[in-house]
């Protein structure tokens, strides 16, 4: 009696608890886009959570008159570049580490590990003296090499983990089949590892969106800076117009706000896999 009770209550809980949450996180975004949808002068006139009287799509029209799509081109060109060679690099050195014997294997890989424990702040002066050595400076591309070398660590990490788990008997296999360490990694490793590497993508491709302070530091026009900068420089022109800067806002998340509802399955199944004993 006691255990239907117990389920009962289980099934009444977990859905309000969701409802709940999902009101907690959905209500901060619907906030945002109602106040992008008012005037300046409906703003300070209505309600906080008053719904706008029109249909006013000024806000976005005024914003994407501006310099957004420069904004959203760079940071695309930069998140796109900097995963693809997060995933790739990633990939090699969990394989080296996770099936390949050699002298210090484990000090290498504890190693690369502490580098998650490191505060990135301490690296930004020597980093902007060597993009400034370099003649990087105020270019997209001197935001692709912090954000590889500051992302490998957790990516080599949970990518070591996850292959670790794939079964020997398909390595041995291959070998037998006269298969060098290479080719086994790209033939049997790379495709096994796919909820792995699909996580590794996202995971990082959403922390990197969101990624200001490199991007503040390493970019000074906004011909080369990206969206998170963007609410930064903008606030300066919209500052006296909330519907504006709600209408940036807006359109600077709504990009991770899709690709996260597409991505998020994999993001759990990719954790979930690697998790789990062969």
């Amino acid at each position: 009696m006691a255990e239907r009770r117990a389920f009962a209550v289980s099934r009444i809980a977990v859905p309000v608890l969701g409802l709940f949450w999902l009101a907690v996180t959905s209500l901060p975004f619907l906030f945002v886009l109602f106040t992008s949808l008012k005037t300046a002068q409906e703003t300070f006139s209505s309600p906080v959570w008053a719904l706008p009287e029109s249909l006013n799509l000024g806000n976005y029209v005024s914003v994407l008159r501006g310099f957004f799509l420069i904004y959203l081109r760079n940071s695309v060109f930069v998140i796109a570049v900097s995963v693809t060679l997060i995933v790739l690099i990633s990939a090699m050195a969990a394989y080296a580490l996770a099936r390949l014997r050699f002298r210090f294997n484990k000090p290498l890989f504890g190693l690369i590990v502490a580098g998650m424990i490191v505060p990135l702040h301490i690296t930004l002066v020597p980093i902007y003296l060597m993009t400034r050595d370099l003649g990087l400076y105020d270019t997209p591309f001197a935001l692709i090499g912090p954000y590889v070398a500051t992302s490998l660590p957790v990516s080599i990490f949970i990518l070591t983990e996850f292959m670790r788990q794939i079964p020997r008997e398909l390595e041995e296999a291959a070998k037998l089949d006269g298969c060098g360490p290479f080719t086994i990694f790209l033939r049997i490793f790379l495709p096994l590892s796919g909820p792995g590497l699909s996580t590794v993508a996202i995971y990082n491709g959403i922390a990197l969106w969101n990624e200001f302070i490199f991007a503040y530091v390493l970019t000074s026009t906004p011909q080369h800076r990206t969206l998170p900068l963007a609410v930064w420089d903008f606030q300066g022109e919209y500052a006296s117009d909330i519907p504006a800067m709600m209408a940036l806002v807006t359109l600077t998340s709504l990009p991770l706000i899709v690709a996260y509802g597409f991505g998020q399955e994999r993001i759990i199944k990719g954790m979930m896999a690697g998790s789990l004993k062969g």
